[in-house]
């Protein structure tokens, strides 16, 4: 009598324990939405806050109509669930825990996504391959692994989605980020198209992207734990997921140290995340000594990831998401075939069939603990399998939305920022005085619009390099005073220019601007970043006979180098002023006297 009391004891308070745990992945949602915030520009703030919330909330939608079943439902010849709509006709004995919890997870493989497209990417369309993610490649991968289908059958062991969710998530990323291409300035490349210069954009508030990390890692003891059976159990994972993030930071730390000659913040905040990532799948099976090593190889493997992808490959992901979330996601699952130990307390639920213990079965040992290579062999074919299934399912999504909706914002939102263009939201720190040092900055890893020559570039890119400021010029009639701030490098050119056009006078001011000056070692995330003042001029011209339109086109022409904050051009109607200053009959009195 008192074993079957503490067994409905032990019950009831694991199945609390299972909603609490799926609580912190919701969460999560939170900590993503930070991080992402955090390492991209502040113009584009509201629109990643809005993609993250609405990740959550699309999934449910998709969860409810076909996802949850295609996941738990029952197995059809081990590839998909049943579908069906249980959660309307027979709520009364719906399982309504497995279906808050597996939502949670769900809506955290289509969040990865967003931060590798982040400050490109229409919002529609995010919203329509977010429902893709949600209800159909999410579901049925993981049905594979949790719902009793063909990889559960063979053995392959992922305890709480090392390849289900973070291997998944990151091929979308990269996928995507690959096809959507670079933000615009990301990479500057020469006459022939080739890339000669990979420049950084860094984030625009790293507490917040601080804050997220450990949002996340708090919520990450829910996303491993929640489905442990037993106090021991969760305790060891408890240990698992402690350490191998701290020994990834740790082991990012030293390397960017002795690598860029500091020790990298934002890359240290990536490789806590990367560790996180590698240990989720073998969280349970493994040993603190095996934590370690994956925290080690996560560390190192997340700084491989952000170099191989700026320089290599040239695919622009401005969070570090592939390298976090794809390459630590394969890294943790392989890791569960080399370091799973029979001394781990998750071993006291016995050896699984395939189907009755689900993702939390065990198959064996691994290879560096006497198991040889059969769980190793199976888990390599569990993440190609996987890997095979979701690459093809998001390219055609991608190429699906990109033909039907389009897939990139156009240049113009770019520059402004998906904020204003997509949400109509001046700011999303409305009352801060904040400054987008990239808007206004020399030529720099911020500001490269990726065309150099003015012929060629867009009507969006050349207003972005060379902005005007002033009263419309309704008539090239009148007097016009222009005020042109540039380069000092460019006066010379400047000055030839207006000359050819008829302009002879005019009052040259040097001044000092912000801007970079590259060759002074700083590094953001291993690229070369430096702020200093930097001199320009700034010249005043009056013009009457000559167009004012003529001289605008002329200034933008001779000063475009393909970078915004090539110059600004403030534009005064002379007759204007004087009404302003002296009223209507003093303009009328000059008149006279003219």
């Amino acid at each position: 009598m008192s074993e079957e009391v503490m067994s409905f004891v032990s019950d009831n308070i694991f199945g609390v324990w299972f909603l609490i745990g799926a609580a912190l992945v919701f969460w999560m949602q939170a900590g993503f939405a930070m991080v992402e915030t955090g390492f991209t520009r502040a113009k584009n703030a509201g629109n990643i806050i809005m993609k993250n919330l609405m990740d959550f909330c699309i999934g449910t939608v998709m969860f409810i109509l076909i996802g949850f079943s295609l996941l738990l439902g029952e197995d059809i010849v081990g590839l998909i669930g049943k579908p069906g709509f249980d959660i309307f006709t027979s709520f009364a004995d719906f399982d309504w825990s497995n279906f808050v919890f597996n939502l949670v997870f769900c809506a955290t493989t289509a969040t990865i996504v967003s931060g590798a497209m982040a400050e490109r990417t229409k919002f529609l369309s995010y919203c329509v391959y977010s429902a893709v993610i949600s209800g159909l490649i999410y579901p049925i991968e993981a049905h594979w692994v949790w719902g009793g289908g063909f990889l559960a059958q063979m053995g392959f062991h992922d305890f709480a989605g090392s390849a289900c969710i973070h291997m998944v998530g990151g091929i979308c990323a990269l996928i995507g980020a690959a096809i959507l291409g670079p933000r615009i300035g990301k990479f500057s490349k020469n006459k022939e198209g080739k890339v000669v210069k990979v420049n950084a954009f860094p984030g625009h508030n790293l507490p917040i992207g601080a804050l997220g990390v450990f949002i996340l890692w708090l919520g990450w003891y829910g996303f491993n734990g929640a489905a442990a059976v037993s106090v021991d159990e969760l305790g060891a994972i408890f240990v698992t997921t402690t350490i191998a993030p701290a020994i990834a930071t740790v082991v990012c730390m030293i390397f960017t140290w002795i690598k860029f000659g500091k020790p990298d913040v934002s890359m240290c905040l990536n490789a806590s995340l990367a560790g996180l990532v590698a240990i989720t799948a073998p969280c349970d099976v493994t040993d603190a000594f095996g934590a370690i090593v994956i925290g080690i190889v996560a560390g190192l493997l997340v700084v491989f990831g952000v170099w191989l992808l700026d320089h290599k490959l040239h695919i622009d992901d401005p969070v570090g998401a592939v390298a976090v979330h794809m390459m630590n996601g394969i890294w943790g699952t392989i890791a569960v075939g080399l370091f799973a130990t029979d001394t781990a307390p998750a071993y006291a639920r016995g050896f699984g069939d395939g189907v009755e213990f689900g993702g939390n079965q065990i198959c064996g040992t691994g290879l560096f603990y006497g198991g040889g290579f059969k769980l190793l062999g199976t888990q390599l074919l569990g993440v190609l399998t996987i890997a095979a299934y979701t690459a093809v399912a998001i390219t055609i999504t991608f190429f699906v939305i990109k033909a039907v909706f389009g897939l990139r914002a156009s240049e113009e939102e770019e520059i402004v920022g998906l904020d204003s263009t997509e949400h109509g939201l001046a700011s999303a720190y409305s009352g801060f005085g904040l400054m987008d040092i990239s808007n206004i900055m020399e030529e720099n890893e911020n500001t490269d619009l990726g065309v150099s020559d003015y012929e060629k570039a867009s009507q969006a890119k050349k207003d972005a390099a060379v902005k005007v400021v002033g009263e419309p010029v309704d008539t090239d009639t009148g007097i016009h005073k222009v005020v042109i701030v540039a380069k000092l490098s460019r006066y010379e050119k400047l000055r030839k220019a207006l000359n050819n056009l008829g302009v002879t006078g005019m009052t040259m001011t040097q001044v000092m601007g912000c801007g970079i000056q590259n060759g002074s070692g700083e590094k953001y995330r291993g690229v070369e970043l430096d702020a200093t003042l930097l001199p320009k001029v700034k010249i005043e011209v009056v013009v009457s006979k000559i167009p004012v339109s003529d001289v605008i086109e002329t200034v933008k022409k001779t000063l475009y180098t393909g970078h915004i904050g090539d110059g600004k051009i403030f534009v005064y109607n002379v007759q204007n002023v004087i009404k302003v200053r002296t009223g209507e009959e003093g303009y009328e009195a000059l008149q006279d006297v003219e």
